[in-house]
């Protein structure tokens, strides 16, 4: 592999933020350069402007994990065109109240602690110790890993990159980037070469509503019905409502714990039997909420006000106002069509170890897995491909990284599940430090051991989530007892849960 000397990552989220001090404390690159969308660092940490609507502007192509299409590329570049007007769902999942979902020593990065700062919010749920973080500590904190040292120079914000391909003479990886000019009407494009790609991009941005006969329907009639968890900001907008929750992973248990005391009663959840192992049902255990099997169709005419919405086992609940999808994401990557051709099961294959595109390594990927130490292990993998990219290590034969891709199949399975690490972190991590090996004469960024008080800091975090969720559950028990006996409950007393415990889908470390 010939000498690496400029490299372009992009997105500035957590793993790219990571990505540049692994890649610049190697000093072995003369040019690194960050390219991200949005505004300002953060990723998904950052919020939307108050009066921004978020589309779901195409439900088959939802469903079909195929809405976020590669934008057309002018024929001669550099170009100056009107501004674009695709939807390109860059939207956040950030709400006003929302905190961490994972210990803040699981997220942070080994020499980078969080901040030992709560919101009154917090403590009143978890105590004064509380491992969760809001989510504006977290913004900050993403953003000071980029604003030191100089970092802050080599980032190009509202610069999206929207075409990534290798040209065959130079073998150089030719970036085609594009950016709004400051008055909004038109924007700008041009091309840069690098040595090595990067791709921080995250894989939390566009939502994945399953395939429902009827529901295009639904959300043409009745606008603002059909929404997904990403969009989810404030439980006041379904007071007395009649909602509808589906999914029963991350988002789900969050939004329908922070429903069951403010929307109609009682509140439908759509699950499947299935729960997130780390949570299990205890959020649905709320005796306001009313589980439903899948949905199967649903039959709405704006001139009969009809909404109806019909289930598997054969009922039916009508004059529904909201339906929120809390059913992930999809990973899309309209930069690299061809590339993104290949997902399938929303994996990419042929990343060994996550990481490294086997076709061609010098082509990197950081935070492309999911359940778990997130942030942390994002900084395990910008090591690992920073060493790569400065030369100090090599990859194993091509043979070698197919079997582990194999095994990995044999044992987790072809989708989602390969890219979790639950409940194999210690192994995971210790195995790309042991790949990346120690700083060479000073030069590198170190890697810690993976020391097990870390899963069990992590294990501990969730256990007080589900407290929560407990106490929530027996006062509302209790409120409906004493309701029962027509005794009635001072003011303060067996308070309801007003808001969400934690974050939508995306937002926080375990997905």
């Amino acid at each position: 592999m010939a000498p690496i000397k400029s490299i372009a990552i992009i997105g500035a989220g957590p793993a790219g933020a990571i990505c540049v001090d692994a890649l610049a404390q190697e000093q072995e690159f003369d040019t690194i350069r960050v390219f991200e969308r949005r505004e300002k660092a953060g990723g998904c940490w950052i919020e939307d402007p108050k009066d921004h609507v978020q589309q779901l502007p195409n439900f088959e192509k939802l469903a079909a994990r195929a809405p976020d299409e590669t934008l057309p590329i002018p024929s001669e570049l550099p170009a100056i065109t009107p501004h674009n007007t695709q939807y390109r769902y860059s939207e956040t999942s950030i709400y006003p109240t929302l905190e961490t979902n994972i210990d803040a020593f699981a997220m942070s990065f080994s020499q980078e602690p969080f901040p030992e700062e709560r919101t009154p919010l917090n403590i009143q749920r978890h105590g004064v110790n509380s491992p969760f973080r809001h989510w504006k500590t977290v913004e900050r904190y993403l953003q000071d890993l980029l604003n030191r040292r100089g970092y802050q120079d080599w980032v190009s914000y509202n610069t999206t990159v929207e075409l990534v391909h290798k040209d065959k003479e130079t073998r150089k990886w030719i970036l085609t980037l594009r950016q709004p000019l400051e008055h909004g009407k038109e924007d700008k494009w041009w091309t840069e070469a690098f040595d090595a790609v990067v791709v921080a991009a995250g894989h939390y941005s566009v939502p994945y509503i399953p395939l429902t006969p009827g529901l295009a329907d639904l959300a043409q009639d009745f606008p603002g019905s059909v929404e997904h968890s990403k969009a989810w900001r404030n439980p006041e907008k379904y007071r007395n409502k009649r909602t509808v929750t589906v999914g029963a992973s991350i988002s789900g248990p969050d939004i329908a714990y922070a429903l069951a005391d403010i929307a109609e009663t009682p509140l439908h959840c759509v699950v499947r039997g299935k729960y997130h192992p780390y949570f299990f049902d205890f959020a649905f255990q709320h005796p306001n909420i009313l589980r439903r099997p899948p949905i199967t169709h649903i039959i709405s005419n704006r001139e009969t006000d009809e909404r109806t919405v019909f289930f598997e086992d054969g009922t039916k609940l009508e004059k529904v106002d909201h339906i929120i999808f809390g059913t992930g994401y999809t990973w899309t990557m309209p930069f690299f069509p061809e590339l993104a051709k290949t997902i399938r099961n929303n994996r990419l294959p042929n990343l060994y170890q996550h990481v490294f595109w086997r076709e061609d390594p010098t082509l990197c990927f950081v935070g492309a897995i999911a359940a778990g130490f997130t942030f942390k292990v994002f900084e395990w993998q910008a090591v690992l491909a920073a060493r790569f990219l400065a030369g100090r290590i090599t990859l194993p034969p091509l043979s070698v990284q197919i079997k582990w891709e194999e095994d990995r199949i044999a044992h987790k399975g072809d989708g989602v599940p390969f890219t979790a690490l639950y409940p194999d972190f210690e192994e995971y991590f210790e195995e790309l430090r042991a790949m990346a090996g120690e700083p060479t004469d000073g030069k590198g960024r170190p890697l810690p051991k993976f020391c097990k008080w870390w899963r069990q800091g992590f294990d501990s975090a969730h256990l007080l989530r589900i407290a929560m969720w407990k106490r929530g559950n027996e006062e509302a028990r209790e409120r409906v007892r004493k309701g029962k006996e027509g005794v009635s409950v001072k003011d303060g007393l067996l308070k309801p849960t007003s808001e969400p415990s934690s974050l939508p889908v995306g937002g926080g470390g375990l997905v």
